[in-house]
């Protein structure tokens, strides 16, 4: 697919293989599955599989997630983007979301709403995307907020495996 965004600090380009370690790095820590039922990654092989299910998406919804790279280390950051859903997720199928993970090493610094900034950008202006979706757990104050601050409304609160989320909603105008 050959598709890079760029921000101020950020390069947004496809998840590769060689992603895979820091990817890990990241996806095995207890905090960053906090909200996230609680299953960090065991193995760096369940990371591969990952990968390589993300980049099918490439190929089959022409989008997914994508590494943010710092473009000041070159560090991968965590993962940012948007995912075309076929799954059924508080009742919806067939929608576009735009979701983030980082390491927790680079939270609080705003790279998750620069990210998600740039992909509402392409999703409504490149893709024409109607409308788009988010979900939070109801308890992820920081994911929630920064749902809100890139304008994102929330509209509902669902249960999904007894497990509570706030349902978010933005029109593309």
């Amino acid at each position: 697919m050959n598709l890079i965004l760029e921000t101020n600090r950020l390069l947004l380009r496809e998840l590769q293989l060689t992603d895979a370690e820091a990817f890990f790095a990241m996806d095995s820590n207890p905090n960053v599955h906090q909200y996230l039922w609680n299953k960090p990654t065991q193995k760096i092989e369940e990371t591969i599989a990952i990968i390589a299910f993300v980049r099918a998406q490439y190929v089959e919804n022409n989008i997914g997630r994508f590494a943010m790279i710092s473009k000041e280390t070159n560090e991968f950051i965590g993962w940012a983007g948007l995912k075309y859903n076929t799954d059924v997720v508080n009742n919806r199928t067939h929608f576009y979301d735009i979701g983030y993970r980082l390491d927790e090493k680079f939270w609080g610094k705003g790279y998750a709403s620069e990210a998600s900034f740039a992909w509402l950008n392409y999703g409504f202006k490149t893709m024409n995307i109607k409308t788009m979706t988010a979900a939070a757990h109801t308890n992820n104050g920081a994911s929630n907020a920064i749902l809100q601050k890139i304008g994102m409304q929330f509209t509902q609160n669902y249960l999904e495996e007894g497990i509570s989320w706030n349902w978010y909603e933005l029109e593309n105008k």
